[in-house]
């Protein structure tokens, strides 16, 4: 994603944790304009989401147990790994639906 400074970071997908259990020096908000920045404002609001930089949940770096959560997240990071990237959905008793 941009940046305010129009460099680019890779944020973790699909993973939003609140605010106030990310070091202000790691959290990144997402702005109106589709840009991010660090949001270093402490304490931050008790119900605001912000993402993290891939690169600390990401099961190939070697990291410090930085936050018990940041640490089972990169444990079911290498799991899905292992398992491969998507699933499978199980198989339906249902036809699919025409959608064509």
């Amino acid at each position: 994603m941009a940046t305010l400074e129009h460099d680019w970071v890779l944020l973790e997908p699909d993973m939003r944790p609140l605010a106030h259990t990310v070091p202000a020096d790691r959290r990144w908000i997402e702005l109106s304009d589709g840009r991010v920045t660090v949001y270093g404002v402490c304490p931050p609001d008790p119900f605001q989401r912000c993402r993290i930089a891939h690169d600390l949940a990401c099961p190939a770096q070697t990291l410090p147990d930085l936050w018990p959560w940041l640490t089972s997240l990169r444990i079911e990071n290498a799991r899905r790994v292992e398992r491969g990237d998507d699933p499978e959905p199980p198989p339906s008793s249902e036809p699919w639906p025409d959608a064509g």
